[in-house]
């Protein structure tokens, strides 16, 4: 559930209240997202190796031009 839903059926005036009452952070949790961190860091890189190839690719078409 949306954090800022619960607040308002709550009643909570400050959203801090909300999290500190209703989430609770497992070692799986967090295990997990770290995991989806690496891997948006691999796609990241793999984008920029391949941009970085294909700007290889133009200065050459433009040299053989």
């Amino acid at each position: 559930m949306n954090p800022k839903v619960l607040q308002y059926l709550m009643g909570h005036s400050d959203i801090s209240v909300t999290l500190n009452t209703y989430t609770h952070l497992k070692l799986d949790d967090a295990k997990d997202e770290l995991e989806k961190l690496s891997q948006v860091w691999e796609a990241e890189k793999e984008i920029a190796r391949a941009e970085n190839k294909s700007d290889l690719h133009s200065v050459d078409d433009r040299k053989h031009a």
